[in-house]
């Protein structure tokens, strides 16, 4: 990978958001760090991204709201001269009966795994297209492709479905432009949400590491044919 290019992680501020900018910086010349509300957070990783040292900045931005997305892709452009590789990994999870949903349940999950990536995706195609060279991950969740029932998280299964129908229609259209776009999806995560009841399990169980490998690997050049894919991160979990 070029050391020239810049990156930009949404929600990075810790985690796993925190733990791909990580990766990134080891590859590239420099990562933005995306946050909401955790601004010493978000700190605390471009700190570290910047004793790598690469540069950083951490900027904020409400990313339910499409203006603010173009925003934060402007601002990226302006502070770093360019934005060569987006991770949409903004995406919260919410557990509640199916039944028990609300619209604004709705609105608030489809609005923060969905609209966000498609905004940012869309804001930061043109300068990938001008310079002919961009990698687009968006993180998903590992049963996306098998329109599994989880009845304690349809609102965010259904946008991570949606997001994988995004990726892949993105990918089609971009095809030759040499901006690629995948999806990263990863299964039960340690450090990450488990599902109520549920113990963690070493044989199951992937790492923020395992997910940040993949990311990096479909944002190398070694994955300039690798568009529209769906990389599941999930051992055998559920398989």
């Amino acid at each position: 990978m070029s050391s020239q290019r810049i990156a930009l992680v949404t929600g990075a501020g810790r985690g796993l958001g925190r733990e791909i900018a990580l990766a990134l910086a080891d590859a590239t010349a420099g990562v933005a760090v995306h946050y909401l509300s955790r601004k010493n957070s978000a700190e605390e990783t471009a700190r570290m991204v910047r004793n790598k040292g690469k540069l950083s900045a951490a900027l904020r931005a409400d990313l339910t709201k499409e203006s603010e997305a173009a925003a934060l892709v402007r601002g990226v452009e302006r502070k770093f001269g360019r934005l060569d590789i987006l991770v949409n990994n903004v995406g919260p999870i919410l557990m509640k009966p199916w039944i028990e949903l609300t619209a604004g349940d709705w609105i608030r999950i489809f609005r923060a795994n969905l609209l966000s990536s498609f905004s940012c995706l869309k804001a930061a195609l043109p300068g990938m297209r001008t310079r002919k060279w961009g990698r687009i991950i968006n993180i998903g969740y590992s049963r996306a492709e098998q329109l599994a029932a989880f009845p304690t998280i349809t609102a965010y299964a259904a946008a991570k479905t949606s997001l994988l129908i995004l990726t892949r229609t993105a990918a089609a259209a971009e095809a030759g432009s040499g901006v690629t776009v995948n999806m990263v999806s990863p299964g039960l995560l340690e450090g990450g949400v488990l599902p109520p009841g549920l113990k963690a399990d070493k044989r199951t169980m992937g790492t923020f590491a395992d997910v940040a490998a993949a990311v990096c690997y479909l944002t190398s050049d070694k994955a300039g044919a690798v568009t529209g894919t769906d990389l599941i991160v999930a051992g055998a979990w559920k398989m």
